[in-house]
C-alpha cells in the first residue's frame, strides 16, 4: 500500500472533494480518482459515494480514514525522529494563526526561520476562527488568549494583555468611565478574535475579575479596523496592548480605566502527535524568541508620554 495514496485519500476525505484535494496536492481530479480507486481495490471496500458535484465518505471510508491518519502519523514520527537525531529539521510545517498577529509578526519571523532551516517547508494560514489541529491537519496554532482545549499541549510564548483605549476627542466629548460598569453606557467598539466572546468584556482589576456587557454600532473581526475606528473617535476599544502600542505612543489614543486589563497571552498550541517533532520544536523556540526580542517582536511595554 502506497503512503502517497493514503495522503491523497485523507486530503479528499478532509475536503469532501476530489477537485479540492487535487488543488491542495497539485495534481488533477482524474489522478485523485485513479489513486483512490486503486486503494479501494486493495482494501476491498468503497471509500466514497460519488456524485457529479461532490463526494461523500462512506462508513468504511470513515474507518479507513482513522487507520490512514494513524499510519501517516507514525510514518511522519519515524521520519522526524531520525531528522531530530541528525539535527536537521525538515518537511512541511502547517501553521495557523489570527489575521494581524500572523500578517505583521508571525509571517516575517517564519521567513527568517526558513533561511535558518532551508529544509522546512512553511504553510501559514490566517483565519478568524479557532482551528482543529487534528482533523484539519495543522502542526501548530499560534493564538491569543485562553489556551484550554482538550488533547492539546499549550506553551506560553509571550505574556500579554488587552487594554481599553479611546481617542482624546471621544473622551473629551463623552467623558472618562470611572468603573467597569460604566462602560455599558459608552460606545464600545467590538472586536471578535477567533472564538473570543462577543460583547462580553471580562476585566481583571484591583477587585479581581469584573464583567460587563457592552454594545456598539461598530464591530469587526479585524483588529486594525477596530483600532482605526477608535483613533477616529468612534468609541472605546479593547485590544491587545501590542496592537495599540503605536497610537498610544503617538497620543492618538489614551488608556481608559488603566488599572484594568484582560489577560491575553500568546500561546503555541500543538497536539500530542506533533509536540515531539523536530520541526515543530525549533519553530516554537524560534517564534518565542523572536516575538519577545526580535525585529518583529510584540511591543507589550510601549513608552507612553505622560499627559
Amino acid at each position: 500500500m502506497d503512503l502517497k495514496d493514503l495522503e491523497v485519500f485523507c486530503e479528499a476525505a478532509r475536503r469532501s472533494s476530489f477537485a479540492g484535494a487535487s488543488l491542495e496536492i497539485g495534481t488533477t481530479s482524474a489522478h485523485i480518482s485513479k489513486r483512490i480507486a486503486i486503494l479501494e481495490s486493495q482494501l476491498g471496500v468503497r471509500l466514497f459515494h460519488r456524485t457529479t458535484r461532490r463526494v461523500v465518505i462512506t462508513e468504511d471510508g470513515e474507518r479507513a480514514y482513522q487507520w490512514a491518519q494513524r499510519i501517516l502519523d507514525d510514518a511522519n514520527a519515524m521520519s522526524e525522529a531520525f531528522s531530530s537525531a541528525k539535527k536537521e529539521p525538515s518537511g512541511p510545517l502547517r501553521i495557523a494563526t489570527s489575521q494581524r498577529l500572523g500578517r505583521e509578526h508571525v509571517a516575517p519571523i517564519l521567513s527568517a526561520l526558513g533561511k535558518r532551516y532551508p529544509r522546512i517547508e512553511v504553510w501559514l494560514e490566517l483565519m478568524d476562527r479557532r482551528v482543529d489541529l487534528i482533523t484539519e491537519n495543522f502542526d501548530l496554532d499560534i493564538r491569543v488568549g485562553d489556551p484550554t482545549q482538550p488533547r492539546l499541549i499549550a506553551q506560553r510564548m509571550v505574556e500579554s494583555r488587552r487594554i481599553l483605549c479611546a481617542s482624546p476627542d471621544y473622551l473629551a466629548q463623552h467623558g472618562h468611565p470611572k468603573t467597569v460598569a460604566e462602560l455599558a453606557e459608552h460606545e464600545c467598539l467590538l472586536f471578535r478574535e477567533r472564538d473570543q466572546p462577543f460583547g462580553n468584556w471580562r476585566l481583571m482589576g484591583p477587585r479581581g475579575m469584573e464583567a460587563v456587557k457592552v454594545t456598539s454600532r461598530f464591530s469587526s473581526n479585524h483588529s486594525d479596523v477596530v483600532r482605526g475606528w477608535s483613533i477616529d473617535g468612534k468609541g472605546i476599544c479593547l485590544l491587545s496592548i501590542w496592537d495599540v502600542a503605536q497610537p498610544l505612543v503617538e497620543g492618538r489614543v489614551m488608556r481608559v480605566l488603566p488599572a484594568y486589563h484582560e489577560p491575553a497571552d500568546i500561546w503555541a498550541m500543538t497536539s500530542t502527535r506533533t509536540a515531539g517533532s523536530a520541526k515543530v520544536r525549533v519553530c516554537v523556540e524560534f517564534l518565542k524568541k523572536q516575538l519577545a526580542n526580535g525585529p518583529h517582536a510584540l511591543n507589550i511595554n510601549p513608552e507612553v508620554p505622560r499627559s
